[in-house]
C-alpha cells in the first residue's frame, strides 16, 4: 500500500531536486527525508533513488514512480474537494419525526421546499408523537423531531439541542349543535358530564386532558380512544363526545368547533436534535426549514407568554 506522504515526498525531490530542499520545504531533517524514502523503496521493493557524488537522484523507476505519485496526489485532492463540497451541500436522508398535528400543516410543506432547494436530499417523515419521538431521537431512530417539551415524563437533557418553533393552544371540540358551542368561552367544569373522545393512554393528550379535567373537578367518562385526531374529530362530528385537541389538530374541514377555554392552556411546539447530530449540513436543512415556514395560524410565535400545557 503506497503511503501518500512518501508519496509526495518523492514527488518534491523529483521537482526541487536535493533532499535538502524537500526538507526546507517541509520544515524537516534531511534525515528524517532521507529515511522515508527509504521507506518507500522498502515497500515498492524497488530502487528508487541512486546516488550521483554527494547527492542523490532519482532512478528510471523512481522518475515514474515521483510522477504517477503527483497524478495520485492531485486525484486525492479532488476527491477531498468534492467531499467536502458534499458536505457543505445537504445530501443523503434525514428521518423526521412529527407529531400527527403538525405533519400537513408544518413538516410537508417544509419537505416540499427542501426537495426544490436541496434534490440530493431526502427526508424521510415519521409520524412520532411525544411520548415517543424523544426516546426515539435518543436511540438514532429519528434524527430530528417536531415534539413539545412539556411533555415532563421525559428527560430533555443537555445532550439534546431545543429550539422553540411557536405555541398552540389546546381548545374544546365540540359539535357545532352543543349547547356550549353557543359560548366563544368555556370553563371546562361545564364538560362534567359529557362523554369524552380521548387519545392513547399515556400519551401526551391523554394525560392532558386527564389532568386538566381533573383540576376542573371531574373525571371524565371516556367514550372512545384514538391515536388519531381525525379519528377522534369524526367522533365528535358524529355527536358522540367532545375531546381538547391541540388548535394544530382542530384546523381541518370538519363540522366541529373549536373554543377557547377560561383558563388558557397552550403547548409549546419545538424542534429537538442531539448535539453533535452528523451529515450536519443536512440537518441544518431540515431544521432552517422547519423554522422558516409560512403563517401557520394556528401557531402563534416562539416566546408567546401563556400558561403552559404541561410542566
Amino acid at each position: 500500500m503506497l503511503n501518500p506522504w512518501r508519496l509526495r515526498l518523492l514527488s518534491l525531490l523529483d521537482s526541487l531536486g536535493t533532499v535538502r530542499a524537500v526538507a526546507e520545504t517541509l520544515h524537516l531533517s534531511p534525515s528524517t527525508v532521507s529515511q522515508q524514502l527509504a521507506v518507500l523503496e522498502n515497500e515498492t521493493r524497488t530502487r528508487l533513488l541512486e546516488r550521483s557524488g554527494r547527492r542523490v537522484r532519482l532512478t528510471t523507476t523512481g522518475l515514474v514512480l515521483a510522477r504517477r505519485g503527483r497524478e495520485i496526489l492531485d486525484r486525492m485532492a479532488e476527491a477531498e474537494a468534492e467531499l467536502r463540497a458534499l458536505n457543505e451541500e445537504p445530501i443523503g436522508t434525514v428521518r423526521l419525526g412529527v407529531f400527527q398535528s403538525a405533519i400537513h400543516p408544518l413538516a410537508v410543506p417544509a419537505v416540499a421546499r427542501l426537495a426544490g432547494s436541496h434534490p440530493l436530499l431526502h427526508v424521510e417523515l415519521i409520524e412520532s408523537e411525544p411520548h415517543e419521538s424523544g426516546p426515539a431521537l435518543r436511540t438514532g431512530e429519528v434524527d430530528v423531531i417536531v415534539t413539545t417539551t412539556d411533555y415532563v415524563e421525559f428527560p430533555w437533557g443537555g445532550d439534546l439541542e431545543i429550539l422553540p418553533l411557536g405555541t398552540d393552544p389546546v381548545m374544546l371540540i365540540l359539535h357545532p349543535d352543543h349547547p356550549l358551542a353557543r359560548r366563544a368561552v368555556v370553563d371546562l367544569a361545564a364538560c362534567a358530564e359529557e362523554m369524552w373522545a380521548c387519545d392513547r393512554p399515556g400519551s401526551y393528550m391523554a394525560e392532558l386532558t386527564m389532568r386538566l379535567c381533573k383540576e376542573s373537578g371531574f373525571e371524565p367518562k371516556v367514550a372512545c380512544r384514538f391515536g388519531n385526531y381525525l379519528l377522534s374529530l369524526q367522533h365528535v362530528e358524529a355527536g358522540r363526545s367532545v375531546a381538547l385537541l391541540p388548535a394544530l389538530a382542530a384546523s381541518s374541514g370538519h363540522a366541529v368547533v373549536a373554543r377557547e377555554l377560561t383558563t388558557p392552556v397552550h403547548r409549546n411546539v419545538t424542534i429537538v436534535l442531539r448535539r453533535g447530530t452528523a451529515p450536519r449540513a443536512a440537518v441544518d436543512a431540515v431544521v432552517g426549514a422547519l423554522l422558516d415556514h409560512p403563517h401557520i395560524p394556528a401557531l402563534s410565535s416562539a416566546g408567546t407568554e401563556e400558561p403552559r400545557a404541561g410542566g
